[in-house]
């Protein structure tokens, strides 16, 4: 498109989210289609977002009061508008990412009689077809499927499709609990109305990719991680020292780099709050960012500001924090991230937290450490804060409590300051008087399946599994059951969903349904077994559990039998392992119970202490 005079146009509008998508429809060309944001980006958004709205919001406010609530900018999005059709040249992760949380939040609202409509900033409705804002065809099963509350299995899809599946978890995950209640709409209108984005529309491509290639060259702008390299450095006078921490940093970046292009940074921020954090912002009106909040967006800053505080009162201050302090714990920090990706012998509690989506561990395992630490001895304290943090999230997962980002934050804080260079045995003692202030898992009976914790059922079950098999002999098959090997493995109901057959015991279907979904009727079997064999009766697929893991086999005689390994276990641990000819409500109540105490076993709060007083 061309002015009068022969110009090509440009036009960049601060929008409103609401302006932004209302109605509207944005294709993305093939070329860059993938959307690849990671947790860690969504929940930095949804922090940014909720703590700037909660800077302004006041309880009692009445809803117009949103409208002088403070605005918030989230960057710019390059358009090219080729023959009135939109494309996406920059900005379709925030805008995908958007979207997610506008589904989460018609979700969230859906039975309030108070909601904000947020459908149509969603999806639009042309001639009887729903498309949503971002019109990709790829897409269209997970956001319908989402935007519907149903179930849907991303294993075969794309890469985008996967990770917005995910990313759609992480939202579910992290909205923080303080925004649910009254204050939801109050949210919903700000940020719907008071969260802005500059659209850039150019009318050919050649200009929008001019544009977004301008915006994103950042070859003269400096990162928190250069900003705190340069002061620190600066501040090392003797020159033969300078050169050897250069050596070092440029070792270390190297070093971490191979886990991400963002490492560095969240390198800095784990350990920079693991051991200075003194203090963390109120989840309130005008309160501001402490140590903890500054150490995670402005972290060189923080250091300048507090140089005397954490030691930095010389050149050899300086140099020793760069060649002991940063390189100690950065090396054990690659450590920690590597165990989180990788199953590794010793430190699979590590792996068994990063499969629950949890990411605040990392301050409260760096705050243990002290440069002094052999190897066995960090190693130690390593595997006990591991194995607190692991057992306290799966007591709140199975009491029904949040494990979210928002929830858990203050909490970990406190641990983390609790824990600061304490001794394997001072540990122990303190995190197992924290887990006993926690509810236990028979303080819930009914622990059951529903909608929204299917993926963390899974992941306990992959936990319960694994410790009958590990314990009677057997190697671990953990990292199978989560979805790395070659078998998709799904949760599987012992009872088939016929309400038909169980009319002798339940006179209601919801009363069936209800029964049918706690942990005690569900199994951890591969996706071929639920597809040939779930809707049969129990009598007739109990004979193909003995061909499944060991939780399976306890179902039936022979998987005694033919089991030594797991007879001795169960001969030792005493716990109520029994088959069953039949599978009635009374024999779902007595597994109910038989997986309430495999948990407090798996789960053990004495496993601390048995870690503790092993020989470093």
């Amino acid at each position: 498109m061309t002015t009068d005079n022969g110009k090509r146009e440009i036009h960049g509008i601060a929008r409103s989210v609401r302006e932004l998508l209302q109605g509207m429809k944005y294709s993305i060309d093939y070329y860059q289609r993938e959307y690849k944001w990671q947790t860690k980006q969504v929940e930095e958004l949804i922090d940014d977002l909720t703590s700037r709205f909660l800077e302004d919001h006041e309880d009692g406010n009445p809803r117009q009061a949103v409208a002088d609530y403070g605005h918030y900018f989230l960057g710019s999005i390059v358009i090219s508008n080729k023959g009135g059709q939109k494309f996406i040249i920059d900005g379709q992760q925030r805008l995908t990412t958007l979207t997610l949380l506008l589904i989460y939040l018609h979700n969230l609202q859906r039975e309030r009689e108070d909601r904000v409509e947020v459908a149509d900033m969603i999806f639009s409705v042309k001639y009887g077809r729903k498309s949503f804002n971002l019109d990709v065809p790829e897409r269209q099963a997970v956001m319908e499927a989402l935007f519907n509350g149903e179930e849907f299995d991303p294993t075969s899809h794309p890469e985008s499709v996967r990770n917005i599946y995910a990313r759609y978890r992480d939202i579910e995950a992290h909205f923080p609990e303080e925004i649910k209640d009254e204050t939801l709409p109050y949210f919903v209108d700000w940020l719907t109305e008071n969260v802005n984005l500059v659209e850039i529309t150019a009318y050919n491509d050649e200009d929008a990719y001019t544009i977004f290639e301008t915006m994103n060259d950042r070859g003269l702008s400096l990162s928190p991680t250069d900003m705190l390299k340069g002061y620190l450095l600066a501040n090392i006078t003797n020159e033969s020292k300078r050169t050897a921490a250069v050596q070092t940093w440029k070792h270390i970046q190297q070093e971490l780099s191979e886990l991400g292009s963002e490492e560095m940074a969240d390198f800095f921020k784990a350990w920079l709050r693991s051991q200075y954090a003194g203090s963390i912002r109120e989840h309130k009106k005008h309160a501001k960012p402490q140590d903890f909040d500054r150490l995670g967006t402005e972290f060189h800053r923080w250091v300048r500001d507090h140089h005397e505080q954490i030691g930095l009162k010389n050149s050899d201050a300086f140099y020793q924090f760069i060649e002991r302090d940063m390189r100690f714990y950065a090396r054990w920090y690659k450590r920690l991230r590597q165990a989180a990706a990788e199953y590794t012998p010793r430190l699979e509690d590590l792996f068994h937290i990063a499969q629950l989506g949890f990411t605040l561990q990392y301050p409260v395992l760096l705050a243990t450490l002290q440069p002094q630490d052999d190897e066995p001895t960090a190693l130690q304290k390593i595997r006990i804060v591991a194995a607190f943090i692991e057992n306290l999230l799966a007591r709140r997962i199975w009491n029904w409590h949040s494990i979210s980002y928002s929830t858990m934050q203050y909490a970990m804080f406190m641990v983390m300051k609790q824990v600061r260079g304490k001794s394997p045995q001072d540990l122990a003692t303190i995190l197992a008087q924290r887990l006993q202030e926690e509810e236990s898992f028979s303080a819930n009976e009914r622990f059951s399946l529903h909608k929204m914790n299917r993926y963390m059922i899974h992941r306990l079950l992959a936990r319960m599994t694994d410790f009958v098999e590990r314990e009677s002999g057997l190697a671990s098959r953990y990292t199978e059951y989560v979805g790395n090997g070659k078998v998709r493995y799904e949760i599987e109901h012992i009872w088939a969903d016929h309400f038909e057959h169980h009319r002798d015991e339940f006179s209601h279907p919801a009363d069936f349904s209800d029964y049918r979904n706690r942990i005690g009727d569900l199994l951890l079997l591969p996706k071929s077994f639920n597809a040939s064999y779930s809707d049969l009766p129990y009598e007739e697929k109990r004979e193909h559990y003995l061909k499944q893991n060991l939780l399976a086999q306890s179902l039936h005689p022979k998987g005694y039998e033919r089991n030594p390994g797991f007879q001795r276990f169960v001969q030792q641990s005493g716990l109520p392992f029994k088959p069953y000819d039949h599978f009635k409500k009374a024999d779902l109540e007595e597994r109910q119970q038989l997986y309430i105490q495999l948990a407090e076993r798996v789960w053990s709060i004495e496993r601390l202490s048995a870690i503790a007083s092993q020989s470093a």
